[in-house]
């Protein structure tokens, strides 16, 4: 079971990442409107502008990360190579039974593991590798469902 918070904690890394890449690596730019397949994540990107990860560029009519916002995916990304690095020969179960001592969230290293690695950069095609049924084709309504963290879980 995953918190509210949580899954919008995780859906903001996602939405940070995808403003940080260069469009022809995947990234977007987001207009202060929201196209509609971004609806379900108005919340979180409301939650990125008031922690002052993401501001409002006026002139452009868009949203842009701020310096402290590049500063935090720098260590979302510090945080991933290092559980990478220390774990990617390790058994899961043992993974997980050394997290657990050290009181860590095993899903949140779970989803920076594949965060950073591009596993879920297409939400639909993740569907589909880890035979999903049916796939959720509104990839923002399924970075907040329930469905998604259950199915990280199951790694674990």
């Amino acid at each position: 079971m995953i918190s509210e918070q949580a899954k919008q904690t995780y859906a903001g890394m996602y939405v940070l990442k995808l403003l940080d890449l260069k469009p022809d690596e995947g990234g977007v730019e987001l207009p202060v409107v929201l196209p509609h397949d971004w609806y379900a994540l108005e919340s979180v990107i409301e939650g990125l502008v008031v922690d002052e990860l993401l501001e409002i560029h006026r002139r452009k009519g868009r949203y842009q990360l701020t310096d402290k916002g590049i500063a935090y995916i720098g260590t979302l990304i510090e945080e991933a190579e290092a559980y990478i690095d220390e774990f990617d020969d390790a058994e899961t179960d043992e993974m997980v039974a050394e997290l657990r001592r050290r009181n860590r969230d095993v899903l949140r290293v779970r989803f920076l593991w594949g965060w950073y690695q591009g596993e879920f950069d297409d939400p639909v095609e993740f569907q589909r590798r880890r035979g999903m049924s049916p796939v959720e084709s509104d990839w923002a309504a399924f970075l907040l469902s329930d469905a998604f963290y259950d199915n990280l879980a199951l790694d674990l």
